[in-house]
């Protein structure tokens, strides 16, 4: 890294070399609150933003963003990615942590190949409350996702 500009920031801390957080909020404007800066900064700095959101907040979602960041540039050059749950996490109705670790390792060298030196992954996994499929296997999953990250790519 090279100074201040390569810090990394979320809710007031540094992120160090342990770059995967789990953060929960007391609710949606909590959330923003909290994230809105951190998408805010990766954008500024030319850094690839992948979102995995509630699909029927996706709206909200974009909207929020709005406020501090253009959206349609940022998703017609490809610095922006916004997807759903059901797309990403529930592919085929059920949660497989094999498909999603490998989605996640792809996800993280696409941003690479695309010339973004970071993306910063932001994933909501509201839909684990649910009774799914699979969401038995979340804690294997996020020890799993822990031993593969890279050090560099911020996923929260």
């Amino acid at each position: 890294m090279n100074g201040s500009r390569d810090l990394i920031r979320l809710a007031g801390s540094t992120l160090d070399r342990s770059r995967h957080v789990c953060a929960l909020f007391h609710g949606r404007e909590d959330k923003y609150r909290v994230l809105l800066p951190f998408i805010k900064e990766g954008i500024d700095r030319g850094e690839k933003a992948f979102h995995i959101v509630d699909p029927a907040l996706r709206s909200d979602h974009l909207e929020r963003l709005a406020r501090v960041v253009d959206v349609a540039r940022a998703e017609h050059t490809g610095q922006l990615e916004v997807r759903t749950w059901e797309a990403i996490y529930l592919r085929g109705g059920h949660f497989d942590q094999g498909a999603m670790l490998a989605f996640i390792a792809d996800a993280l060298k696409h941003g690479r190949a695309e010339g973004f030196p970071l993306t910063r992954f932001v994933a909501s996994m509201n839909w684990a409350v649910e009774d799914r499929p699979g969401v038995g296997d979340i804690v294997a999953y996020e020890a799993r996702l822990n031993a593969m990250l890279p050090t560099d790519d911020p996923v929260i």
